[in-house]
């Protein structure tokens, strides 16, 4: 069950972007061309996703945009490094 769980979290942002980019135009107004989201949502999909939902068509993104996308940078990092971890440990039990 634990693994059903982290495998959920490490997908729902993903998900979510693209059930974004698919039935709304956040991302077309985030991003200009197709290239660049892509990338974040395989590499840094939490701070992908939050640049979509901060941006602003008008100003772009504000200060407290920013921090909700550092904020899922910080959450991608430690997705990323978790990940080794785990594998790590595994390795090294076995």
């Amino acid at each position: 069950m634990g693994c059903l769980l982290a495998l959920l979290a490490g997908f729902a942002p993903r998900l979510v972007l693209v059930i974004l980019w698919i039935f709304s135009d956040l991302v077309d107004r985030a991003y200009s061309g197709f290239l660049i989201p892509l990338l974040g949502l395989i590499f840094f999909p939490y701070a992908t996703l939050f640049y979509v939902l901060a941006y602003s068509p008008v100003v772009g993104v504000n200060a407290w945009g920013w921090m909700f996308v550092v904020l899922g940078f910080i959450f991608d990092l430690a997705h990323w490094a978790g990940g080794g971890v785990t594998g790590r440990q595994r390795y090294a039990t076995a």
